[in-house]
């Protein structure tokens, strides 16, 4: 029935049509259910980590005087053993160094690319105890390699290229004319086409 002062049915109130709000059980902790719950959730976690950041920042300063102290509390001994730590990696680098540079030298007469051969061959198992290079281990080496693996090695003699029949004017089977023939061949057909 339309309703008179307005001309409208009257809306028919149902329990769809009221708010509803769900009553989480007091155990339930998910604040993603509700807009505002997650809101403030998300205010919390922020503030909470700007509160980390910040006593980050002020522990960091102490964190590196306690370095210092504990540094300078080190023994000469524990100073002088990391000193030494140091200094055989960093021997131990230029040895890796003064391989690969051997290796390439030696490699370089017979090889395309002396780097293949750096690539080939394990470089640790060239030195010896005091630090010298076996240059005639690596010679040994590089042959035995270029036996292996020829295709590293240069080329002896240059490539020529294999003819192709099949390219150029004679690959298309057409019979050689004579030049008179075919220019004599132009001029009928510019004469007839007048």
């Amino acid at each position: 029935m339309p309703d008179e002062s307005t001309g409208q049915e009257p809306a028919e109130v149902t329990e769809e049509q009221e708010p509803t709000t769900q009553e989480e059980p007091k155990g339930s902790t998910d604040p993603w259910s509700d807009p505002e719950k997650a809101r403030k959730e998300i205010e919390k976690l922020r503030k909470e980590a700007a509160s980390y950041r910040t006593k980050y920042r002020e522990a960091e300063p102490l964190a590196k005087k306690a370095k210092e102290l504990e540094d300078a509390q080190k023994t000469a001994e524990e100073r002088l053993t990391a000193q030494l730590a140091e200094e055989q990696k960093r021997h131990g680098a230029l040895l890796d160094r003064a391989v690969r540079a051997e290796v390439r030298a030696l490699a370089a007469d017979s090889f395309a690319d002396p780097g293949d051969a750096a690539a080939f061959l394990d470089l640790g198992s060239y030195t010896s105890e005091d630090g010298d290079v076996d240059s005639d281990q690596i010679k040994a080496d590089l042959d035995d390699l270029l036996k292996r693996k020829p295709h590293l090695g240069k080329q002896t003699e240059p490539r020529r290229p294999a003819p192709d029949r099949s390219q150029g004017s004679s690959g298309n089977h057409k019979t050689k004319s004579d030049p008179a023939d075919a220019f004599a061949g132009f001029l009928n057909q510019r004469i007839a086409g007048r």
